[in-house]
């Protein structure tokens, strides 16, 4: 079963449901499949209190209900559905859905978003939105002059960790490893920052706590002769190992980096297959935010609508 459509937006979340409102007031007649979250990440976080707009907070899956409701109400098309493989090698451009469905479409906007990385523990799921995160920046000002850790040895951890000593009254900074794999500026700005306790060849096994975390449970030099149970009080436990950006079917077609993010023309959404865009966290390694994932979906169905356009579509 086939279907032509003139843009075809494939994610939802901020970056999606912002270019369905655009791509739809633009008289695109937008199609948007939301994938296997319909949402995106927002929806597993309890309380949003960064985006413009919401001076009283909004809890993420509110947040997103709204967009995709200002979205609807231009008419875009929202649908269950998520694309399982990808053929962009000449227009129109096909992508399938579900394993079944064929839609071509004339251009794609892609916000298939990015995964954070867990370490596998089953307290992760138990403390979601009560004491894990894996977005400092997002989640950061719930933990003012309380104590957190923050799990990682790269670049992200350290500045993840900088961040919240800012805000925290001490940051653990739990590494698996006995060094620091972050670049010499970042690892100056941990070793001197009062605030950080950086905890070398330490692996945590669960956590602890009443409803929300309270502690976790570590284990140094897992596996050794001088293997030793540790125990540390804790309100927060931040996950900074990676994302992995959602976009391995896209791959065989355009440019991603060695992590998987796509490239995109800098300054644009704008990937290097014409008429095919990429918005929000897929796109993105640095900021990773509601806010600025939305601001790519304006500008990603705006270059759509002018590609459109200029090719007489």
């Amino acid at each position: 079963m086939n279907e032509k459509v003139r843009c075809l937006i494939i994610g939802s979340g901020p970056a999606g449901y912002t270019a369905a409102i655009y791509a739809s007031r633009a008289n695109l007649s937008p199609v948007l499949y939301e994938g296997m979250q319909p949402g995106g990440q927002l929806t597993t976080t309890n309380e949003v209190e960064n985006f413009p707009g919401y001076p009283a907070g909004i809890t993420g899956t509110e947040l997103m209900e709204d967009l995709k409701k200002q979205a609807e109400r231009f008419g875009a098309d929202i649908r269950f559905g998520m694309a399982t493989a990808t053929d962009l090698s000449a227009a129109p451009y096909k992508v399938t859905i579900d394993g079944e469905k064929t839609i071509e479409a004339d251009t794609i906007i892609i916000s298939t978003g990015a995964t954070a990385q867990y370490l596998g523990l089953p307290d992760e799921q138990k403390y979601a939105g009560s004491g894990v995160s894996a977005c400092a920046t997002c989640d950061g000002f719930f933990y003012r002059k309380l104590t957190v850790a923050v799990v990682g040895g790269g670049d992200t951890a350290c500045e993840e960790a900088t961040y919240l000593a800012g805000l925290a009254s001490k940051v653990y900074l739990i590494v698996r490893k006995n060094f620091l794999r972050a670049s010499k500026i970042m690892q100056e700005r941990v070793l001197s920052n009062p605030k950080i306790e950086i905890l070398f060849e330490h692996e945590t096994v669960g956590l602890t706590g009443e409803g929300v975390v309270q502690g976790a449970n570590l284990v140094k030099k897992k596996g050794l002769p001088d293997e030793e149970q540790v125990h540390i009080d804790i309100d927060g436990f931040f996950l900074a190992i990676g994302h992995k950006p959602n976009s391995d079917i896209f791959k065989p077609w355009i440019n991603t980096d060695e992590v998987g993010y796509i490239v995109t023309v800098p300054g644009t959404p704008r990937t290097v297959v014409p008429g095919i865009f990429a918005a929000g966290d897929v796109a993105d390694p640095h900021y990773r935010q509601a806010i600025t994932a939305a601001g790519s979906g304006c500008q990603a169905a705006i270059e759509a609508e002018r590609f459109l356009s200029e090719n007489g579509l």
